[in-house]
């Protein structure tokens, strides 16, 4: 066999062996890091909902888009929580694009009502030391039990009634803004986003 041939069917061996150990380390981990991500998506929720839905919010979802919530209009996942067949509270992310340094990524949950029962931050790039307060401190827990009706919204140096950062007020003025608008999105979108079939049922 001439060399150049020799040379080819080594590297196609080794293509084929390197792809076959790929595949297989693919299969091993795939359980166990879609494990870990539903554990992880399970605590985030749990951070943002209120205690006693007996579903499973996580497998019970819609997905629906508006640039109120995300301004792509990309589809936004709304986990929802029931009792029984009553619906409890849903969780849903909201993107802030007025952010000091770009987007932040709210995690909310509002129950059946229209009340915030959690708020998390999960992505920023605001400054440290001054932005990004709205994680190093327990300035989210000032949206517990907000609605649209109860409180005033802006921050305090707009005549609202959220504290500001000093040094800061983009970054808060961008959260609370966000956080209102998915309320606004909720309030109106309130049968649509509990009775639409699972997003599993629907496609």
């Amino acid at each position: 066999m001439p060399h150049f041939l020799k040379m080819g069917v080594i590297l196609m061996a080794v293509g084929l062996i390197a792809t076959a150990i790929l595949a297989g380390i693919e299969g091993i981990t795939r359980d166990p890091i879609a494990q870990t991500q539903r554990q992880e998506l399970l605590n985030a929720l749990a951070k943002v909902m209120p205690k006693g839905f007996d579903n499973a919010p996580e497998k019970d979802l819609v997905q629906l888009a508006d640039k109120r919530i995300n301004r792509q209009e990309k589809p936004v996942s709304f986990y929802r929580a029931r009792k029984g067949q009553d619906p409890l509270a849903v969780a849903f992310m909201v993107s802030a694009p007025d952010g000091y340094s770009g987007n932040i990524d709210i995690l909310m949950g509002v129950d059946a009502q229209g009340t915030v029962t959690g708020v998390q931050i999960v992505n920023h790039a605001e400054t440290p030391g001054l932005g990004d307060k709205i994680v190093k401190t327990d300035w989210p827990k000032s949206f517990l039990g907000k609605t649209l009706k109860n409180a005033k919204w802006g921050v305090k140096k707009d005549g609202g009634e959220f504290d500001q950062f000093a040094g800061a007020t983009i970054t808060p003025r961008a959260v609370v803004g966000a956080v209102k608008r998915g309320l606004e999105y909720f309030a109106e979108n309130h049968d649509k986003i509990f009775k639409t079939p699972t997003a599993e049922s629907a496609q």
